[in-house]
């Protein structure tokens, strides 16, 4: 199966009714964990992990890539509001951001934001889904003297 395959195979199985309402609900909550400073996406998605014990494996991994967008995505909200970066990738929303926000622009400061976000993490799932494979064979070689 080549990558393109692959992805558009994960993309028809994500994308169902049920998938996308646990995709937005986890989506949701990373918000919401994301505004709280000092909580960045490994230990909010850990925070929130218990909740997706009552899903299949399959949607529980929906709900917690859902958690970790989500949180990416609310660190840059206190960043840009309140110039309080909660974790090291909202530092930089703090620099152009937050000064925005104080000249009365704080709407199109979060929706740029968003917006850079969406296509940051479209894109690097497209470039992990090609080039995983390619790694992975290398990973194979690696023997006894690479550890």
């Amino acid at each position: 199966m080549n990558p393109w395959d692959g992805l558009l195979y994960g993309l028809s199985v994500a994308f169902t009714v049920e998938h996308l309402i646990a995709a937005l609900v986890g989506a949701l909550l990373g918000t919401v964990m994301g505004l709280v400073p000092g909580i960045g996406p490994v230990s909010g998605a850990a925070i929130l992990l218990p909740l997706t014990y009552v899903f299949d494996p399959l949607t529980g991994m929906i709900v917690i890539a859902g958690m970790f967008y989500g949180i990416m995505y609310g660190g840059s909200t206190t960043s840009v509001l309140l110039n309080i970066p909660g974790d090291a990738p909202s530092v930089v929303s703090a620099f152009e951001g937050y000064p925005l926000a104080q000249s009365g622009r704080a709407g199109p400061a979060l929706g740029i934001t968003a917006i850079a976000s969406f296509i940051g993490g479209t894109g690097s799932v497209i470039v992990l889904s090609m080039v995983a494979a390619p790694v992975a064979q290398v990973a194979i070689v690696f023997g006894s003297a690479e550890y």
